[in-house]
C-alpha cells in the first residue's frame, strides 16, 4: 500500500530589489530633472506666483507618459504598477519637483480605479495624458479610513468648503467625495473658488476649496472605499517620495563634509560626525525597505497593503525629518541661508509627516490590524 503527499503550493517569492526595468526608468527621470528641475529653478519657483512648474509636468506627462504608469491600457494609460510610480517618486523626491504626481497620478488616480462607469474611464484617460490634473479633495491630512469633509450634493450641484487640500492651484477637476456617492467637478467653472493657503511647503502648496452651487457628474455611487483605495496607495506610495528626500540630504551632506575643512582636515573625518552619518545611512536603508515593501504589495495587490502602508509611513515620517534636520545642521552656516536648497528638504519632510495621517495615526491602525492594542 502506497501514500501520496500532496505539498500545499508554496507563496509567489517576493522580490523587493530594483529590476533593469525600474533602474532604466529611474535614468531616464534623474536625466529629465537634473536638465529642468535644479535647486535654482525651484527656489526661485517658490518666490513666484506659480509654484507648479507646468513645462516639467508637460515632459513628463506628455514626453514620457508617466501620469498613467497605474492606468490600464485600455483606459490609454500605460498599464504598470506601483513598484514603477514609486521609482518615479523617488526621483521626484530627490528634486523636491513642484509637480502634481502625488495627488494626480496616484491618488486621483488610485481613486477613479475603484469607481465603474463610463465617467469614471473618462477622467481616467484625461489624467492618464497629463492634460488634466485631478485632485481629490480631502485636506491633505486625511489618513487611510479618516473623516471626510462634509460637503453636500444638492440637485447635482456641490456645496461646501474643504481646507488643506494639496495642489488644488493646479486641478482642472476636483474628486469630491459626499454622502451620495463621488463626483466630478470642473475647476474652472463658476462656483469653484480655491482660496491658496500659507503652506510650510512651497513646493506642494495647500488651498481652501469653496464649492458653490458647481455643477458635478457622478463618478461612483459609493465614495467612502473608493477614496480609502485613493488615500492608502498614497500613503504608500509617499515613502517612496521620502526615500528620494533623505537620500539626497544623506548623499549631499556626506560630500560636503568631505569638502569643508576646520583644523587642515575634513569635517567629516571627526569620529562624531562619522556615528551621526552612520545612523543617517541606517534610517535611509530602513526607509528603503518600507518603502520598496509597500510598493510591492500595493503592486500585487496584497491582503497586507493595508499594514504595508500603515507601517512604512509610521517609520518614515519621523525619520525622514530626522535625515533632513541633520543634514541641515551639518551644512552649518550655509544649511540656513535661502539658496542652499536644504530648507526645501526640510520643509517637504515635516509637510510629508502629517500627510496622509500623521505617525501616531499610522501606529494606531498598524496595532489594531496586527492585534497589538495599546495599554
Amino acid at each position: 500500500m502506497s501514500t501520496q503527499t500532496t505539498q500545499s503550493p508554496q507563496p509567489a517569492q517576493r522580490d523587493l530589489l530594483y529590476s533593469e526595468e525600474e533602474e532604466a526608468l529611474r535614468s531616464v527621470v534623474r536625466g529629465l530633472l537634473a536638465d529642468q528641475c535644479d535647486a535654482t529653478a525651484v527656489i526661485t519657483r517658490t518666490e513666484s506666483a506659480e509654484p507648479h512648474d507646468r513645462e516639467l509636468w508637460k515632459a513628463l506627462t506628455d514626453g514620457m507618459g508617466l501620469a498613467g504608469l497605474l492606468v490600464p491600457e485600455s483606459l490609454g494609460g500605460q498599464g504598470a504598477t506601483h513598484r514603477e510610480a514609486a521609482v518615479v517618486l523617488e526621483e521626484l523626491g530627490r528634486a523636491v519637483a513642484p509637480v502634481p504626481y502625488l495627488t494626480s497620478a496616484v491618488i486621483a488616480t488610485e481613486t477613479l480605479l475603484a469607481c465603474d462607469g463610463e465617467a469614471a474611464r473618462e477622467l481616467l484617460g484625461a489624467l492618464a495624458s497629463g492634460r488634466t490634473v485631478g485632485v481629490l479633495t480631502v485636506p491633505l491630512a486625511t489618513a487611510p479610513g479618516g473623516v471626510l469633509p462634509d460637503v453636500r450634493v444638492e440637485g447635482g450641484s456641490v456645496h461646501g468648503t474643504v481646507t488643506g487640500v494639496a495642489d488644488a492651484v493646479a486641478a482642472d477637476v476636483f474628486l469630491v467625495p459626499t454622502r451620495a456617492g463621488l463626483f466630478g467637478v470642473d475647476a474652472g467653472q463658476d462656483g469653484v473658488t480655491v482660496a491658496p493657503q500659507t503652506s510650510l511647503d512651497l513646493t506642494r502648496p495647500l488651498a481652501t476649496v469653496t464649492f458653490e452651487g458647481a455643477r458635478a457628474r457622478a463618478v461612483g455611487p459609493e465614495a467612502g472605499p473608493a477614496v480609502r483605495r485613493g488615500l492608502r496607495a498614497g500613503a504608500g506610495l509617499l515613502t517612496s517620495e521620502q526615500l528620494g528626500l533623505a537620500d539626497w540630504c544623506l548623499t549631499e551632506t556626506v560630500r560636503y563634509t568631505k569638502e569643508r575643512t576646520q583644523f587642515n582636515r575634513p569635517v567629516g573625518s571627526f569620529q562624531a560626525l562619522k556615528h551621526r552619518l552612520a545612523q543617517l545611512w541606517l534610517e535611509v536603508v530602513n526607509i528603503r525597505a518600507a518603502a520598496r515593501n509597500a510598493a510591492d504589495t500595493l503592486a500585487a495587490g496584497s491582503q497586507d497593503a493595508d499594514v504595508a502602508a500603515a507601517l512604512a509611513q509610521a517609520y518614515a515620517s519621523p525619520a525622514t525629518v530626522h535625515i533632513a534636520e541633520e543634514a541641515l545642521q551639518l551644512h552649518a552656516g550655509i544649511g540656513m541661508t535661502w539658496e542652499h536648497p536644504v530648507h526645501l528638504y526640510l520643509k517637504r519632510a515635516k509637510a510629508d509627516s502629517i500627510a496622509l495621517g500623521a505617525v501616531g495615526r499610522h501606529r494606531e491602525e498598524l496595532a489594531a490590524r496586527v492585534n497589538l492594542p495599546a495599554p
